[in-house]
C-alpha cells in the first residue's frame, strides 16, 4: 500500500491512517449508494459541481436482439442537467479483467440510449426511492427544488440518451496507468461521452477511523476544452474577453497577477505561444512550448477558475523530464512553488495553485523564473 494521511485531533495530536484496501467491492458499492458525493462532482465541474440523484443500484441493461445479453451497472445517476452517469466499480483493475470492463463501459455506452427506455429509468428509480423508505417526489424535489419541473427533467434525459450525452465512471481504489491511459485517449476523442475514472482511497487508524479520498482521473486539458456543460454556450475566448470576464469574477488584484503572467508568456515568444481554449468552465489559455521537429510541450494551463494548473504526463514523456533524475530535479523545482509532481514517473497527477496565493512579487516572480527554467530545459533537451 502506498502513504498515509494525518488527522489532526482537537488537542494538535496526529493520528495516523494509512492506505487499506476495502474489505470487498460490495463495500466501495454501498458507500458510493449510501454517499454520492463520494464521486467528487466538485472535481468533475469546478464552478457548477455536480449533484447526484441515484436511480439504481446494480441496474440491469439489455438489448432486443438477444435478451439473454444482460450487463449490469453498479450505479446509475443523474446529474442536475439530466445527464445520466454510468458507474462501475471494481475492487481492482487488473490486466486481465481492464480489457474486458472497458469493453463492456463501451457496451453500456452503446446500448444505453437505444434499449433503455425513459419510462424504465422513472420506474426504477421510483422502485428504489420506496425500497429505502422515501417519497420520489420529495427526494426529486430535494434533489433540484420545489420549483422544478419534473416534467421537463426527465424530457432532458431522454434527450441527452438520444443525442449520447452520458457520463461513464470507472471507480476503484487504485486507478492503474493503464487505465488511466485508456481514459484519457476515450475522454479526448469521444464527444460527447465524457470518460473518466475516479480513485477512492481508504485511509484506516489503528483506533478503526476510517477516511475515503476521491481523486478524478481522465480530464485532460484537450477533453477539458472539448467538454461543455449543455447549459453553458460555447465561445472563444480571446486576451480581451477572458480578462474582462476574469477581473469580472475575481477582481482587479487576482486579475493584476494573470496579467503579469499573460505579460511574461508573450515576452517567450516565438519559443512559447499562447493557445486559447473554447467554453466556460475550462476557457481560457494554455501556454505551449515550441519544439520545431519535436513534440510541443503544454507548460500550464490558466482558466476561468482562477487556477494554474499542470499535467504530470505531460512533462513525464518529454525529454529531458523522462530521465528519472531530470524528473527528480523538475519534481523538487515545481515542489518550491507549490506544484507537487507524483515521484514516480508513471503515476499520473495534476497539480495546481490559485492566482490569489501570487499577491506577492517575490512568490510571482519564483514562479515565473521556475517556468522559464523549464523552457530552457527543454530546448536543451
Amino acid at each position: 500500500m502506498g502513504g498515509g494521511i494525518y488527522l489532526i485531533r482537537d488537542n494538535d495530536q496526529l493520528v495516523e491512517m494509512t492506505e487499506q484496501a476495502y474489505e470487498s467491492e460490495d463495500q466501495l458499492q454501498e458507500f458510493i449508494e449510501t454517499y454520492p458525493n463520494l464521486l467528487a462532482g466538485d472535481d468533475i465541474d469546478r464552478v457548477t459541481p455536480r449533484r447526484w440523484l441515484l436511480i439504481s443500484r446494480e441496474i440491469a441493461i439489455s438489448t432486443e436482439e438477444d435478451i439473454t445479453q444482460e450487463w449490469a451497472l453498479s450505479h446509475l445517476f443523474l446529474d442536475q442537467e439530466a445527464i445520466p452517469t454510468l458507474v462501475i466499480v471494481k475492487g481492482a483493475y487488473k490486466a486481465e479483467i481492464r480489457e474486458q470492463v472497458v469493453g463492456q463501459m463501451i457496451d453500456y455506452a452503446a446500448n444505453v440510449g437505444v434499449y433503455w427506455p425513459l419510462e424504465s429509468i422513472i420506474a426504477q428509480f421510483e422502485v428504489n426511492c420506496r425500497e429505502h423508505g422515501r417519497d420520489p417526489e420529495q427526494v426529486f424535489e430535494k434533489f433540484l427544488g420545489l420549483d422544478a419541473d419534473e416534467e421537463q427533467f426527465w424530457q432532458k434525459v431522454k434527450t441527452n440518451l438520444q443525442a449520447n450525452k452520458i457520463r461513464l465512471v470507472f471507480v476503484a481504489d487504485n486507478i492503474p496507468a493503464e487505465l488511466r491511459r485508456v481514459v484519457e485517449f476515450l475522454n479526448e476523442q469521444i464527444d460527447p461521452v465524457e470518460v473518466l475514472a475516479l480513485e477512492i482511497k481508504q485511509y484506516v487508524s489503528q483506533e478503526g477511523l476510517r477516511t475515503l479520498v476521491p481523486r478524478v482521473i481522465g480530464q485532460t486539458t484537450e477533453a477539458q476544452l472539448k467538454k461543455l456543460s449543455t447549459t453553458r454556450e460555447r465561445r472563444r475566448w480571446d486576451e480581451v474577453s477572458f480578462f474582462q470576464e476574469f477581473e469580472t469574477r475575481w477582481g482587479t488584484d487576482e486579475a493584476a497577477i494573470l496579467r503579469k503572467i499573460h505579460e511574461w508568456a508573450k515576452n517567450q515568444e516565438p519559443i512559447t505561444s499562447i493557445q486559447w481554449g473554447t467554453g466556460d468552465v475550462y476557457g481560457g489559455f494554455t501556454i505551449i512550448v515550441n519544439q520545431p521537429g519535436k513534440k510541443s510541450l503544454e507548460l500550464f494551463s490558466i482558466d476561468i477558475s482562477g487556477r494554474l494548473e499542470i499535467y504530470s504526463n505531460k512533462y513525464s514523456c518529454q525529454p529531458p523530464f523522462n530521465n528519472n533524475a531530470k524528473w527528480l530535479e523538475l519534481r523538487a523545482k515545481l515542489s518550491s512553488i507549490g506544484l507537487a509532481l507524483p515521484g514516480n514517473l508513471e503515476e499520473f497527477r495534476a497539480p495546481s495553485l490559485r492566482l490569489s496565493t501570487l499577491q506577492d512579487d517575490a512568490a510571482l516572480q519564483q514562479v515565473m523564473e521556475t517556468f522559464h527554467w523549464i523552457i530552457e530545459e527543454v530546448n536543451q533537451g
